[in-house]
């Protein structure tokens, strides 16, 4: 092989390096970037909840210095409340099962028609 053909291997080899160290550059440009704009949104949400967090404790009052009998009547409610939410997610549960259980097949849709065939 002649002197300047390992001149033009070399030389494409240090060019395809280049290239490949500038592609990797520019996309770790580009995520560094975009990880600076989510930090800056991040960033503006974090402010956003610790306005809201203040908020929050500035109406904060203790139950101690509350009357016991509010408490009591505000407790109930809640368990009342939750008492409802339960049976009414119950209910529902009883339902769907009802419906998985009773169904008559001649009602289906047509897609279930096999389940009508006598073999």
């Amino acid at each position: 092989m002649p002197w300047w053909s390992w001149l033009l291997i070399w030389t494409v080899l240090v060019l395809g390096l280049l290239g490949m160290l500038a592609f990797f550059a520019w996309r770790l440009f580009r995520k560094l970037m975009a990880a600076g704009r989510e930090a800056a949104a991040l960033a503006e949400k974090a402010e956003v909840l610790s306005r809201r967090a203040e908020d929050l404790h500035e109406r904060f009052e203790p139950a101690v210095l509350a009357d016991a009998a509010e408490l009591r009547e505000q407790r109930r409610d809640r368990l009342a409340e939750r008492a409802i939410a339960r049976q009414a997610r119950r209910d529902a549960r009883v339902r769907r099962g009802r419906l998985l259980v009773d169904v008559d097949p001649a009602t289906v849709p047509a897609r279930f028609a096999h389940l009508l065939r006598k073999t």
